[in-house]
């Protein structure tokens, strides 16, 4: 597996996939699609490398399957992971 940095301006996992668990100023987390309070407007994580940033977020690391060569590839990937693991 070889590990990436995140792409500049993409944001795509903070918007595509659901967050269960409560994120600072999203008590309830996030359903699927929905942008992340915490994502700036550049598309980087306000609470990146703080406490209160849910695990799942820590968790998910990018890499090329999933981030591919644009921002529409991830959302679509990302996407389609959240459709095939969702009840």
């Amino acid at each position: 597996m070889v590990a990436l940095s995140c792409r500049a301006g993409c944001g795509a996992c903070c918007i595509a996939p659901s967050i269960s668990s409560p994120i600072p100023g999203m008590p309830n987390g996030k359903p699927a699609g929905v942008r992340c309070i915490q994502l700036t407007d550049d598309n980087r994580c306000a609470i990146f490398g703080r406490s209160d940033r849910p695990d799942v977020c820590g968790q998910l690391h990018p890499e090329p399957a999933m981030c591919g060569s644009n921002r529409d590839y991830a959302v679509a990937w990302l996407d389609e992971l959240e459709r095939s693991t969702s009840p």
